[in-house]
């Protein structure tokens, strides 16, 4: 596991470079002068992301145990900052304006609850594999820590992101798995969660509740919000098995597909690069999964262990619903497809993560 940073970091500039790749195509026929940079931009937020890798690599992670609640209550403080002065666009408030960079503070929020919770069902001393989550009662295994789940997911779903929002609360649900809590109190919470289903519909917004029904059936509005959804399956399916080729695409290039360059971009790329392109992303994917498990594995150390699988976590469940929304098994919810789509706070957040799971391998002998 010596070459592990090394590996990770050529595999995440390797998507990188075809996300960037998959912007251009799909901006620069746009007009207007930001369309013509766009790409240039996402190239500055990948070269500030290895800076950001190469920094958290040489950072050990076991710091982050005393810098948990510090970086949890300034991603509190950020979120609320957002509900003040955060900056709207396509009906969502989920930016804060810094200089020249607009931050989204759910981003940040995602690695935060990963550190917490990884914190939080692990045990402190560096020398011990133990944990301690299956000796807890249902009150420390999950009413506490839903207490600190509770008010950052609301405060993301209110902007409203439902998506972050629930991709929290999953890896919330994994944690409890992985760090051995009881399995009645997880298939209790499972049922209690399941019977709230009907009971949460009400607290939908109306998009929210038109994009539900759109998965169902997409064509029962094909002009409006199921649109989207028509037009990426229709690029998908466009791209056959060696695709159009770059600039080729129809959809992205003749603007036919709605951000192609942000959540649908993985839609751009396959129909330029076809059902291969797409086997060999979903391999560089695999790639950097199975690496972030094998370091979890092989650590003896059990915060590093379960900060590696949450890591690992966080990435797959992005890529799985993304891709999933992209082809129509899932519904729209916002979510963007890590290291490829156009966004500088998804980007650095990505490069941080992948930057402390390099730190996790390099030092899983030490303790």
């Amino acid at each position: 596991m010596k070459n592990s940073t090394w590996l990770i970091l050529a595999v995440a500039l390797l998507i990188t470079c075809m996300g960037i790749l998959s912007i251009y195509s799909s901006t620069s026929q746009k007009e207007g002068e930001l369309w013509q940079i766009i790409y240039k931009r996402q190239v500055f937020w990948v070269i500030l992301g290895i800076i950001f890798f190469l920094a958290m690599s040489q950072f050990n992670y076991r710091r982050l145990w005393d810098m948990t609640y510090l970086f949890y209550g300034i991603v509190l403080f950020l979120l609320l900052l957002v509900v003040v002065l955060g900056i709207t666009r396509l009906g969502a408030q989920r930016w804060i304006r810094l200089a020249w960079f607009n931050l989204q503070p759910s981003e940040l929020a995602k690695i935060a609850m990963v550190i917490f919770l990884a914190r939080y069902f692990s045990v402190k001393s560096a020398s011990s594999v133990h944990h301690t989550a299956a000796k807890y009662g249902i009150f420390r295994a999950f009413i506490l820590p839903s207490l600190f789940i509770v008010l950052p997911v609301g405060l993301i779903v209110e902007q409203p992101d439902l998506g972050t929002g629930l991709i929290i609360i999953f890896i919330f649900i994994a944690f409890m798995y992985i760090g051995g809590v009881r399995s009645k109190y997880l298939i209790a919470i499972s049922l209690i969660g399941v019977l709230l289903l009907p009971v949460s519909w009400h607290f939908l917004r109306d998009y929210q509740k038109d994009r539900l029904m759109v998965f169902l059936n997409p064509y029962i509005d094909p002009l409006g919000v199921g649109y989207t959804v028509i037009q990426s399956k229709i690029a998908i399916g466009s791209g056959g098995l060696f695709g159009k080729g770059w600039l080729g695409g129809t959809q992205s290039q003749l603007h036919f597909l709605p951000e192609s360059h942000t959540d649908f971009i993985f839609s751009t790329f396959t129909e330029e690069w076809g059902f291969l392109g797409a086997l060999f992303l979903f391999f560089l994917y695999f790639i950097l999964i199975r690496q972030g498990i094998k370091i979890a594995l092989s650590t003896g150390d059990y915060f590093g262990r379960l900060l590696a699988f949450g890591i690992s976590l966080m990435l797959g469940i992005q890529i799985f619903v993304n891709i999933a929304m992209n082809l129509g098994l899932a519904p729209v919810v916002g979510v963007p497809l890590p290291l490829m789509s156009y966004g500088g706070s998804s980007i650095m957040v990505t490069f941080i993560s992948l930057g402390i799971l390099a730190n996790i391998g390099k030092n899983r002998t030490a303790f």
